[in-house]
């Protein structure tokens, strides 16, 4: 027969009230325990303030984690939880060089390119959560939504304050670059990105072409202006394999969760 541990008493209503009031949920929700623990265990009134502070620091330390990780707009899932190092064709010293987010520090851009399937967008959106985790905003586009973002705000002339308002993230992950074809107004809206990032915010770019390759996709001249400002402060990493990444898991039935 388990015996069940008697639940803590609550706080008064006053004392209730009074975190409410003063904005300290996490607090409020552990000191019932952490009162009840440190009067059977006989805690300093030093220790017990510590305990209850750090609770609301860790607290509120995830619900900005949370905050951030919504704004961003970054797809769920793609993790380094998930992420094979060792099937990458990402260098393992690279990867982990990367991974200290150091370039994003030095307001650097990083440029994933290679075939469909090798991984590209799983190491970005993961470096792109990783500094969600480490305190840092983080924003997450493809060219139709900077195209959208573009033709969204033509109309009342505030195209420049919107491309204001998104490269005050300091990460900006623009995602797979050159799948389909690039319209006019994409075009224009990668440039208006890169040339107001430039030396300023730090730019992860995903594309199954490397680049130098741009013009094919873009007309030259703004091509030219793009990857110019682009590669300046930039890490070109190039993936390879023949093989798509998603369809080997596909191959070895990791691509869903076995039926019952």
């Amino acid at each position: 027969m388990s015996v069940q541990t008697p639940k803590p008493p609550p706080l008064d209503d006053h004392l209730e009230e009074l975190l409410r009031s003063l904005r300290l949920p996490h607090i409020r929700r552990e000191a019932p325990e952490v009162l009840a623990t440190a009067a059977s265990q006989r805690w300093e009134p030093a220790e017990v303030l510590r305990v209850l502070i750090e609770a609301e620091a860790a607290g509120r330390a995830e619900a900005a984690i949370g905050i951030r990780r919504r704004r961003s707009g970054l797809p769920a899932g793609k993790t380094f939880d998930a992420w094979e190092e060792g099937a990458s064709s990402i260098p393992a010293a690279t990867q982990q060089a990367l991974r200290t987010l150091e370039w994003v520090e030095r307001g650097e851009n990083l440029c994933v390119c290679g075939p469909s399937g090798t991984g590209k967008s799983h190491f970005a959106e993961a470096l792109g959560h990783l500094a969600i985790e480490g305190g840092k905003t983080v924003a997450w586009h493809t060219l139709e939504t900077l195209e959208a973002l573009l033709r969204g705000h033509r109309a009342d002339g505030s195209v420049a304050k919107a491309i204001a308002k998104l490269i005050r993230a300091d990460l900006v992950i623009l995602d797979d670059i050159g799948m389909v074809a690039v319209t006019e107004e994409a075009a224009e809206a990668l440039f208006r990105v890169v040339d107001a990032a430039y030396e300023k915010r730090s730019l992860a770019i995903t594309s199954n072409i490397h680049p130098s390759g741009f013009d094919e996709l873009m007309p030259k001249t703004l091509a030219a202006a793009t990857v110019d400002r682009l590669l300046h402060h930039a890490h070109v990493v190039v993936t390879e394999g023949s093989e798509s990444y998603r369809l080997a898991q596909a191959t070895e039935g990791k691509g869903v969760v076995p039926l019952s």
